[in-house]
């Protein structure tokens, strides 16, 4: 029951967040549905945002390099912990996305 409720919540934060993120670095958004791959995207985005020299986008990278450790302990982690380890991913996406999408110029 619990494999089923971490992928159920991994699936949840992909819907969420995937097309945000994917839009940051002007990628698609659909790179699988596993949550490795959504781990993968993270630490992309992560990776462009640190190459950056803006200083919001690095900071952005902060976020989402933290959300990346959480959803990874979250996957390999032990039962107990998945829950608390996925709402602090889940905050530093949203936190990241957010930071990186206010200091991108008007289009």
């Amino acid at each position: 029951m619990a494999v089923q409720t971490r992928n159920d919540t991994f699936a949840a934060l992909r819907d969420c967040f995937a097309t945000d993120l994917a839009a940051l670095i002007g990628a698609q958004a659909q790179r699988g549905e596993t949550p490795n791959a959504f781990i993968d995207l993270v630490e992309e985005v992560r990776d462009v945002l640190a190459s950056s020299s803006i200083g919001a986008w690095q900071d952005a990278s902060e976020d989402l390099d933290r959300a990346a450790g959480y959803l990874t302990d979250a996957l390999t982690g032990v039962d107990g912990d998945q829950r608390s380890l996925l709402a602090w991913a889940r905050t530093h996406l949203r936190d990241g996305i957010e930071t990186a999408s206010r200091s991108r110029a008007p289009s």
